[in-house]
């Protein structure tokens, strides 16, 4: 009688291949990386921890922060030696570079990095099965920067893997309004909105897969108007009351929104959905009329703050996060300080401010009047300064509260429980592991500049009730 070789199955499954993904930006190119790695899954790639032996490097850039351009060729050029130790080695590193800086300098990217092997725009990588055997038979880099948005979301893989507690679903991509000073729409092309049933279905899964908290994204979420089961055209705040109807599903965040596309609908949503977290980022860059008109934001500072108002009257606990630019060309004193006043008459719980920065091709780059280096700084640390005393103050307005939280994971020390308050604070509380992924009432015992401490005071609540009016909406 023969003895089976208790090596044979190993001979016969063959070895999984390393991959290391390195990501920079927004949450999108966090979702395209998981979801890269999902249609690398098929070719036996697994997910490692760093680049050292990988047998495929993905690094899956973003052009919208100052040097995206230089941080990249740095870590190429890090990266060349651990793509010749592979080779010395016997075995092959696939060197790939993806997202928007890809999408801008694809030829530049080949040209001073011909270590590179397969440089793809944001709209392409469900073809990197394709792409990949490209790379492994040329001699030179292949490129691919087109811009089918459609044909990516129709052809990736239903199965991705599980993201957690809190989780990201694309339902938009590219932009149509052409910001002065961004690259968006030449990196990521126009706008493009997935189906509702496309959109349904994936959240579906990820519940199913643990996911409490789900965030929709978009380069202008609220631009989303796809199409919905019945044949009609919905809008982002249909869409979430359809949502807030899966069995499971706790909570509803979106990002990154425009104060052009708020409709009345979506508005009405914040107070009428109680899944749909009391915290919007949305971005105004500016206060002045005259800069929010060389930006060509499409709307005036006076409309913005209707907005918020119009906002905190269908919430009254709304919180706002938004983004401003510090030293856009042209700006003058008397601009800077209108962006400070509006700072002060909304009064942000969270903000991302940022010294102006040309990007090549936009029309800022080329504007006259670019501001002083000096002025800039100066500008940036007076917004930042500002800001910083906001959130903290909204963080100490919450001590004593109860609210409920959304346990996310373990925290940094032992016996220690991490999760989200509604406003997205990171929080911390003395429990157990097992209260990760369960939402509980707390109270907030105390406020740091970045963070709360809470106490656990009840037992796990379930998802929200479905509002009444959201039960019309949906009929």
């Amino acid at each position: 009688m023969s003895v089976p070789d208790p090596r044979a199955a190993d001979r016969a499954t063959p070895p999984r291949k390393r991959l290391y993904i390195r990501t920079w930006g927004c949450q999108m190119n966090v979702y395209d990386s998981a979801r890269m790695a999902d249609v690398l899954a098929p070719l036996g790639y697994a997910p490692a921890e760093a680049p050292d032996g990988a047998d495929m490097v993905v690094l899956n850039t973003c052009h919208i922060r100052e040097k995206a351009s230089e941080k990249l060729f740095s870590e190429l050029g890090r990266l060349r030696p651990l793509k010749q130790a592979k080779e010395r080695e016997g075995g092959r590193m696939i060197l790939a570079v993806a997202g928007c800086v890809a999408q801008a300098e694809g030829a530049e990217i080949a040209a001073r990095a011909p270590h590179v092997d397969l440089v793809l725009g944001p709209q392409t990588y469900h073809r990197l099965p394709e792409l990949v055997a490209r790379a492994s038979r040329a001699a030179g880099a292949v490129i691919d920067t087109d811009f089918p948005a459609d044909q990516k979301f129709d052809h990736l893989p239903e199965a991705a893997a599980p993201q957690g507690v809190t989780a990201f679903l694309t339902i938009q991509e590219g932009c149509d309004k052409f910001c002065s000073f961004c690259v968006v729409p030449y990196t990521r092309g126009a706008e493009y909105s997935r189906p509702a049933a496309a959109v349904l279905e994936e959240a579906r899964r990820l519940v199913a897969q643990g996911a409490r908290e789900v965030t929709l994204l978009g380069q202008n979420v609220n631009a989303w108007h796809g199409e919905g089961p019945d044949g009609r055209v919905w809008g982002l705040g249909r869409l979430i009351r359809e949502l807030a109807g899966l069995d499971g599903l706790a909570r509803i965040r979106y990002t990154t929104s425009h104060p052009r596309d708020m409709d009345d609908d979506l508005i009405a949503a914040h107070g009428e959905v109680p899944a749909l977290m009391p915290f919007l980022h949305l971005p105004v860059q500016s206060g002045s009329d005259r800069m929010l008109a060389a930006m060509n934001r499409g709307h005036g500072a006076a409309e913005y703050l209707r907005i918020v108002d119009r906002l905190r009257a269908a919430r009254p606990d709304l919180a706002l996060s938004s983004d401003f630019i510090a030293g856009h060309p042209g700006e003058t004193e008397a601009d800077h300080v209108a962006t400070l006043d509006l700072i002060r008459q909304v009064g942000f719980a969270l903000a991302f401010s940022f010294k102006y920065s040309a990007r090549p091709g936009t029309p800022a780059s080329g504007a006259p009047f670019q501001v002083a280096e000096r002025d800039r700084d100066r500008r940036l640390q007076e917004i930042q300064a500002l800001l910083r005393e906001q959130q903290a103050a909204f963080n100490r307005s919450r001590t004593g509260m109860q609210c409920d939280i959304l346990f996310t994971g373990p925290g940094r020390h032992p016996g220690q429980v991490a999760g989200r308050s509604p406003w997205l604070q990171p929080v911390f509380a003395e429990g157990p592991t097992t209260l990760v992924g369960q939402v509980h009432r707390c109270t907030v015992t105390a406020a740091h500049p970045n963070s709360l401490a809470v106490q656990v005071d009840g037992s796990a609540i379930g998802p929200p009730d479905r509002n009444p009016e959201q039960e019309k909406a949906a009929a």
